[in-house]
């Protein structure tokens, strides 16, 4: 379901408690996303985050989407303790609506150059343009976790990677990417950044399915970071976005 941010002047896709499903800006409003130079512990990242939006002269609830780089994949219930933390941070900053996350997120887990503990990679926020004929979004990343419930029996092909696992996996996902997509009201036709998270090979036949499916947004690339899914025993996950401005800090 697609819910209003007023104040956040964005809509978004309802998720689960730690996380929306995707955000698309307002008509007349953009979404920026601002890669970090350097990853930033997370709760330091809260404040380093709260002190540009105010330097811009924005409010705490233009923030709408997060990128999150983990250490290693937690087990579910570790995972699940982390976002009873992280959500307690929005909750003070009275980001909900209605009770509702707004707030899109992915996390992974890098393969080599991990970081110590859970860090900022990314973050994106709302401002005003009104200039910009064309809706920016961003989909949050999904893995084959069955309707997004954190319960381990929902893994598609749970503990296997062979090709045919890791297709099936990957089909799964893109299933996951499109509903969203058609949630925000848009489409792959217009994403600037196709991204998907993995160790494993990208096997020619899952290759094809993916450019396949997302069509022309395959002139950007297939940006594929090798890495772990935020959960043991998730192998593949994908994020979508499109937008007009990406800055670095």
């Amino acid at each position: 379901m697609l819910l209003n941010n007023p104040v956040g002047h964005f809509r978004f896709l309802a998720g689960i408690e730690p996380y929306s499903c995707g955000v698309v800006a307002d008509s007349g409003w953009e979404i920026v996303r601002v890669t970090l130079a350097e990853l930033m512990p997370w709760r330091e990242g809260f404040d380093f985050i709260d002190d540009y939006l105010r330097s811009a002269r924005f409010e705490r609830s233009s923030l709408c989407a997060m990128e999150l780089r983990s250490p290693q994949p937690f087990a579910m219930d570790g995972f699940i303790e982390f976002n009873r933390c992280y959500r307690e941070v929005l909750e003070q900053w009275n980001l909900l609506v209605n009770g509702v996350n707004p707030i899109a997120r992915t996390n992974v887990a890098p393969l080599t150059n991990p970081p110590t503990s859970v860090s900022f990679h990314a973050f994106s926020f709302i401002r005003p343009n009104a200039d910009l004929k064309r809706p920016t979004f961003v989909v949050a990343g999904a893995g084959e976790l069955r309707e997004g419930i954190l319960e381990s029996d929902r893994v598609v092909r749970r503990g296997e990677v062979s090709p045919g696992a890791m297709l099936e996996k990957a089909e799964y996902v893109l299933g996951v990417m499109t509903e969203r997509l058609k949630g925000l009201g848009m489409s792959w036709d217009p994403a600037t950044a196709v991204n998907l998270y993995t160790v494993y090979s990208l096997e020619e036949s899952m290759r094809k399915r993916i450019l396949d499916r997302i069509g022309p947004a395959a002139r950007h690339g297939l940006c594929w970071h090798i890495a772990r899914p935020p959960v043991l025993e998730i192998e593949f996950e994908m994020d979508v976005r499109g937008l007009a401005c990406e800055l670095t800090l």
